[in-house]
């Protein structure tokens, strides 16, 4: 397996950041061009690239990197925001499926992704009921 080194971009000149930042205001309209060619993006990828023009448009120099498939729990916990210790405490629950190559525990990034979006919509789920509570306890 080949490791390809991130990329590392400087932040633009802010007058190139304004411009790129007018341009996408309001647009995720992102044509792309091949040797002439116009490509359509699936939404994934554009909406990668959207993301990466946006803080090109904020004057952030930005990294771009790949990810394998199947990640150490190191990786998937760094992507995660959270602790090596709680993510193999959840792989050992069966909250993250898991395989082992050898003793050592992979994780697909389809289930961190899978956790991640599970975890954000019980936080906005949690929050509209949080939300919905304090107009129940000012009715009383």
């Amino acid at each position: 397996m080949t490791l390809i080194a991130p990329r590392v971009a400087a932040a633009l000149p802010a007058d190139e950041a304004q411009k790129l930042q007018y341009a996408l205001h309001g647009s995720d309209d992102i044509t792309v061009f091949v040797d002439g060619t116009v490509h359509r993006l699936p939404s994934q990828a554009r909406d990668a690239v959207v993301d990466l023009l946006a803080r090109f448009s904020r004057g952030e120099a930005v990294t771009v990197s790949s990810v394998e498939e199947m990640l150490t729990t190191s990786r998937a916990a760094e992507l995660a925001g959270i602790s090596h210790t709680y993510l193999r405490n959840m792989t050992d629950r069966g909250e993250i499926p898991v395989e082992y190559r050898g003793t050592h525990r992979r994780i697909r990034l389809a289930d961190i992704m899978a956790w991640l979006e599970k975890q954000k919509k019980n936080s906005t789920a949690d929050g509209a009921r949080d939300h919905g509570n304090d107009g129940a306890a000012d009715a009383s």
